[in-house]
């Protein structure tokens, strides 16, 4: 929580200005943003735990919900709050009744009461919506795309979303995302381990990222140099070790899967998603199995936004690890976009669209637009 800004909200005082309150809630965190009305201006901010609107149970989601904006908001300035927005996981306005939605307000509704907050206007929207809007000039139109953890695209229209490709969950979609290419890690050192597959460092990696026994790792063993410091990455150990090692033998490859396996199949299948990080490092490092990894991933995403027909120039407002400033994705996506006139325009997260989707609503309700 950035302290810095709660302390700006110390200096709210007569006469009353006009607050409005953002919210970002996503499936690791929910991130509270206090804001002057007028200016955006944003003067406090607070943190709580997970906000996907399907996945959270609705106390649970309304306690977090509570916990981030009494961050935010301190008590005295509650009643200068004109307007709450917020941008949900799990949550769309594509229908009235639509499950994400409905959880989603109820729970924010409910936590605006614990908090004696009244507000005439309280907006849901999804997260990818209001990390669109947190571009710059807050923009009504264009397409999203996410790529962290999984992976999806949208038009948006009229601050709303028209249509949605991809975002089907690992089981069935999330083409090119932390997932898949945390998968095509494992997928790489399996293969190479049964000899179907090419030699990779991702097979070392992967392996000591998940605990596995040292003995049964390619080139983790016997040669000069000992068990690789425990302080390097996985990646630099394999690299380190790699030239003096002897042979993977038969059992050793053996032993590697049957260890490997039971230690995938114990967490949730997303949870591959950590190991795309060991491929990004592999690949910077040159190893072909891992830059292919990341080619075909960078494949996918470009064929979800192909799907939403982009004409030259349209917008492309992305967020997610993946494609941030130092996202792995963000330099092979752009060369395969700018042939068609399009680029990237990423953004953090939708805190700063939550709270421009608060002021419009705020703008709205009180009859100045």
């Amino acid at each position: 929580m950035n302290n810095d800004l709660n302390q700006d909200s110390s200096r709210v005082s007569d006469p009353r200005p006009d607050l409005v309150v953002g919210l970002d809630a996503g499936g690791t965190r929910t991130r509270a943003v206090l804001a002057g009305a007028g200016d955006g201006r944003p003067l406090g901010e607070g943190a709580a735990g997970p906000g996907n609107a399907l996945t959270v149970p609705v106390p649970q989601l309304t306690d977090h919900l509570t916990e981030a904006i009494a961050q935010a908001v301190p008590e005295r300035v509650r009643g200068n709050v004109v307007a709450v927005a917020g941008g949900f996981a799990g949550a769309a306005e594509t229908s009235p009744d639509e499950p994400g939605r409905l959880n989603a307000l109820s729970a924010l509704t409910a936590a605006l009461r614990r908090l004696g907050i009244a507000t005439d206007s309280v907006g849901v929207s999804s997260d990818i919506e209001a990390a669109f809007a947190s571009a710059p000039g807050t923009p009504a139109d264009g397409l999203a795309l996410v790529a962290g953890t999984g992976a999806v695209a949208m038009r948006i229209s009229d601050r709303r979303c028209a249509t949605t490709v991809g975002g089907d969950g690992w089981l069935l979609g999330d083409d090119g995302s932390g997932f898949w290419i945390g998968r095509g890690a494992v997928r790489a050192a399996l293969r190479m381990a049964d000899g179907r597959g090419a030699p990779t460092v991702l097979a070392y990696a992967v392996g000591r990222a998940l605990g596995m026994p040292v003995e049964v790792l390619p080139y983790g063993s016997a040669g000069a140099g000992g068990v690789p410091s425990a302080n390097g990455t996985a990646v630099e150990a394999a690299r380190e070790r790699r030239p003096a090692a002897p042979e993977w033998s038969p059992p050793q490859r053996a032993a590697y899967r049957m260890h490997l396996l039971p230690r995938v199949m114990a967490d949730p299948p997303v949870r591959l998603a950590r190991l795309a990080p060991l491929v990004a490092e592999a690949a910077r490092d040159k190893d072909a199995v891992a830059e292919a990894i990341l080619e075909e991933a960078a494949d996918h995403l470009m064929d979800t936004i192909r799907a939403l027909e982009p004409g030259p120039g349209e917008r492309i407002v992305a967020t997610g690890g993946l494609l941030g400033p130092d996202g792995p994705l963000t330099v092979p996506l752009s060369d395969r976009l700018q042939p068609l006139g399009l680029h990237l325009d990423w953004v953090a997260d939708g805190c700063r669209g939550a709270v421009a989707l608060a002021r419009i609503g705020h703008a709205r309700s009180s009859g100045t637009t």
